[in-house]
């Protein structure tokens, strides 16, 4: 089963992260305006200015390609990777849970799934658990998962992608009782405390920025680490509704220090990854 990433709740923001993350946020970038294609000599030559060798980057990029992720092509006799298909439609889905996806409000309602895979299809069960997992699905009961109502759309097309529709049935669904009870019930279905956590050390490594003008290198530099940290949060995030959230939540400020980030590199980081690849 085809996955960029693995978001997990164990591993903090700048710590541990792979160069094959990175490449995929180089790719994610950089490389959809011309058809998903990068050299070799650029992606070499990017990954070195973030600090990654040039046999990381070969190793990983054969990873990446033993995983369905990038496929060798050469253009005009230059070597390359090329996204493959299925890579370019995760990272369209992601386009919109990393940059534009808003938080539920309590008027949405619940989406709840529920399904049943035979023993004898039991992968089919692990990997559906798996991704309603990252479609930020919380376990209200045995074979119950629940997600804010405005997901439906994002799952359905995920679910039918994956040829996992048909196991799983989907309702919308209202919370009849008092509101305490509801912001109790949901600190049972999902792990707020560890995504808090995760949004505080977001928080700590990135909270220190001046903000003071940077190099277009440096803006590239900063950004592909920034949005590398930042775009496995709102997979593992399922976008509750301000009202059950607990009061401190990292997560408000954690938004406004990748928004501010992006505001102002995001611009001048395109232009120096452009200039590099365009001399192959």
């Amino acid at each position: 089963m085809l996955d960029l990433d693995e978001p997990a709740l164990d591993a903090a923001p700048g710590r541990g992260t792979q160069p094959r993350q990175l490449i995929v946020t180089l790719y994610g970038l950089y490389a959809r305006p011309s058809g998903g294609w990068l050299a070799v000599g650029s992606l070499v030559r990017l990954l070195a200015e973030l600090g990654v060798d040039e046999p990381a980057v070969r190793s990983s990029v054969s990873r990446l390609k033993r995983r369905g992720i990038l496929d060798p092509r050469a253009v005009d006799g230059i070597a390359g990777y090329a996204l493959t298909a299925q890579a370019q439609e995760i990272l369209r889905e992601g386009d919109y849970r990393i940059f534009e996806r808003v938080r539920a409000s309590m008027a949405d309602g619940w989406l709840l799934a529920v399904f049943s895979i035979p023993e004898s299809e039991r992968q089919k069960r692990h990997v559906l658990r798996t991704q309603l997992t990252k479609l930020g699905f919380g376990t209200a009961a045995p074979g119950v998962w629940i997600a804010p109502a405005h997901v439906y759309e994002e799952v359905a097309e995920r679910l039918t992608r994956l040829g996992l529709r048909d196991y799983v049935n989907l309702f919308r669904a209202d919370y009849l009782s008092a509101m305490p009870d509801l912001a109790d019930k949901v600190r049972q279905w999902w792990d707020l405390d560890a995504l808090d956590r995760l949004y505080a050390d977001f928080c700590a490594a990135y909270s220190s920025d001046s903000g003071g003008e940077v190099s277009e290198r440096e803006a590239f530099v900063a950004y592909v680490r920034v949005l590398t940290d930042w775009r496995r949060l709102p997979y593992l995030d399922p976008g509750l509704p301000p009202e059950v959230l607990p009061r401190k939540w990292s997560g408000t400020r954690a938004v406004e220090l990748f928004e501010s980030a992006r505001a102002r590199l995001e611009g001048p980081a395109r232009r120096h990854a452009m200039r590099v690849i365009s001399h192959r």
